[in-house]
């Protein structure tokens, strides 16, 4: 059997499958490409230990069931969701489900191998190999009220103009807030940022 990392990677779009796939293989990866969330979930059962790459949106079941599916199946396999431009919110619910990262397409190949990594480190560490809650929570702590109302916003899956539009200020003092919340929190992508809010415990309820 090949040492290779495997990669399950699900996109009805045949141009993405061929040159994600092309990218992966000659990043020295093992790949397996399904047209479907169906013909994932039918050999999901059988299939090499390794990380799904899985589009949101396809005819049948969007990616969003599937995910669901493999969690009801307590198929353990960490998800990177692959998305649109508009689908942001979505993109944050499935990380809500348990994903392990969200790539907006066209990606680059930085962002993908960086998403692939965190994924089987998740994977080699198990389940709880996350962020710990406390030291999350240390780093929300240093965020202003405002700062925080920002991050909860995007906890929501809101865009920026509809977080200003709910407190009240403009989307360029939001742009500001979110800059200086993204540098406080060490991190330099909103999946970063997201992991550590949900780590903290934070569902975008108004606290």
């Amino acid at each position: 059997m090949s040492d290779k990392r495997v990669i399950h990677l699900v996109d009805d779009d045949e141009a993405v499958r061929r040159s994600a796939g092309f990218m992966l293989k000659t990043s020295g990866f093992s790949v397996h490409s399904y047209e479907s969330g169906d013909a994932l979930l039918k050999d999901v059962k059988q299939a090499e230990q390794g990380c799904i790459l899985l589009d949101i949106r396809m005819p049948g079941m969007d990616g969003m069931e599937v995910q669901r599916e493999l969690n009801s199946r307590g198929i353990a396999m960490p998800v990177v969701v692959l998305t649109g431009h508009g689908d942001v919110g979505t993109a944050v619910e499935a990380m809500k489900q348990g994903a392990v990262d969200f790539l907006e397409k066209p990606f680059e190949k930085a962002a993908l191998l960086g998403a692939i990594d965190t994924a089987f480190e998740r994977l080699e560490r198990g389940v709880d190999g996350g962020l710990a809650e406390q030291e999350a929570q240390v780093r929300i702590a240093k965020l202003t009220d405002r700062e925080r109302d920002v991050l909860q916003g995007l906890v929501r899956g809101h865009p920026n103009k509809t977080i200003a539009y709910d407190l009240g200020i403009s989307p360029r003092t939001v742009e500001v807030h979110r800059a200086n919340m993204m540098t406080k929190l060490d991190v330099r992508s909103l999946s970063e940022a997201l992991r550590i809010a949900f780590a903290a415990g934070l569902n975008g309820q108004a606290s």
